[in-house]
């Protein structure tokens, strides 16, 4: 089996049996202990397709069911592979793929008004509910933060809050834009506990009518509001800007034009907190499954694609934090959400196996990927201004120690 035969070379750490469609066993066993998982390929084709495509066939095929799973779960599959991630790329067809991405990206990432929202609505304008089987409370969509990795997702994702709005220096009264804004938990929660007022621009329209229906039931909407509008178009001045889980979302071509607009809007003395996925080495491309099926459009950068575009622009970076395994573990909580109401999901949200199947592996995957190989989070500090924020950084450490939280909307 020509499947077998290339990950023989691969699996170093760990079992893999692999049952073929003719119903023959092909067992690789590692030099270093590690999972124990077999699958079953269910068809000739999906076993020759996972040997010339794998980073495209191997999510189709669990969707499809053309592999499943025997002795273990996909998550298993995929911590084995992860495990063994380096001899996997160097393999001819994997090598071929990463440079076909390398060469395709910047068409793959072109995102101009129109298609963004476009791209926005093919994953953030599922079925409300969907968001509900899986998320905290408060709908945080993106990485939370743990300070001992034991915290439950809602405190960690309310610490996540804390350490952004540490760094933005907040005043009452101050303007701020939250570019992304997502469900709106960020926003509620910085005019709630700072007194600022929030407008936060988003592209989704399902994410626009819940945020601004949030304001109004929490009666802040004369100091918080939401925009269904491209940060492009934006035209205000503001103190503070952030931006959490969206840069994703802009594209390698369009990350000058992102910075030019941020220093636009932001005023002399102002501060930007940027909070993104990124890579820990150069510019590449994004997996072909996840951009078919899940993010079109989207893209984790190298910091030196991003930090080359904000020198190009003229702005300072005036601090930058690295969080490498947070986003694993908030990926574990939400995976195993999604899992333990699977079934409501298909009932509720009207979706079927093969959608959960996909959603499964999606969360599966990216945890894998946060875990063992390139990726993690960056929050970059900017400023139009050099002595915009003091010259060390005690001042976070002082605003998380002092802040007193309420109960957040999203908890009540």
């Amino acid at each position: 089996m020509l499947l077998a035969r290339v990950l023989a070379r691969v699996v170093g750490e760990g079992q893999l049996t692999i049952i073929d469609a003719a119903g023959r066993q092909h067992r690789l066993e590692g030099t270093r202990p590690g999972p124990d998982v077999t699958i079953r390929i269910h068809t000739r084709w999906a076993g020759i397709r996972l040997a010339l495509r794998p980073r495209l066939a191997l999510g189709e095929a669990y969707m499809d069911g053309t592999l499943t799973v025997e002795n273990g779960e996909i998550y298993d599959l995929l911590d084995l592979l992860g495990r063994n991630m380096a001899a996997l790329e160097s393999t001819p067809m994997v090598k071929w793929s990463y440079a076909l991405q390398r060469w395709m990206r910047v068409l793959q990432q072109y995102n101009p008004v129109g298609k963004a929202e476009r791209n926005v609505a093919h994953h953030y304008d599922l079925k409300d509910q969907l968001y509900d089987f899986f998320l905290d409370r408060d709908r945080q969509y993106s990485c939370a933060y743990f300070k001992t990795g034991e915290e439950p997702l809602e405190e960690a994702q309310l610490l996540k809050k804390q350490h952004i709005a540490a760094k933005m220096l907040l005043q009452p009264g101050q303007r701020v834009l939250d570019i992304g804004s997502g469900w709106g938990g960020l926003g509620l929660f910085l005019g709630q506990q700072f007194g600022v007022d929030v407008t936060g621009v988003t592209l989704s329209r399902e994410q626009h009518a819940v945020s601004s229906r949030r304001a109004l039931e929490g009666g802040v909407a004369d100091h918080v509001r939401f925009k269904l509008l491209d940060y492009r178009k934006e035209p205000g001045r503001y103190d503070r800007i952030v931006s959490v889980g969206m840069f994703e979302h802009v594209g390698s071509a369009h990350y000058v034009e992102f910075f030019t607009k941020v220093k636009e809007l932001l005023d002399d003395g102002g501060v930007m907190l940027l909070h993104s996925i990124g890579r820990m080495e150069p510019p590449g491309g994004t997996n072909t499954w996840l951009r078919k099926y899940i993010f079109p459009g989207g893209y984790t950068p190298a910091l030196s694609e991003v930090l080359a575009a904000i020198e190009k622009v003229g702005l300072w970076v005036t601090d930058m934090e690295v969080l490498r395994l947070h986003y694993a573990e908030t990926l574990r909580h939400w995976r195993q959400r999604f899992l333990a109401n699977r079934e409501r999901i298909k009932q509720v949200a009207g979706y079927d196996d093969r959608f959960c199947r996909m959603w499964e592996f999606y969360l599966a995957g990216c945890e894998v990927a946060f875990r063992y190989m390139n990726q993690m989070v960056f929050q970059l500090q900017l400023a139009r201004k050099q002595d915009a924020v003091p010259l060390t950084r005690d001042y976070m450490l002082d605003a998380e120690k002092g802040v007193t939280i309420k109960r957040s909307m999203a908890a009540e």
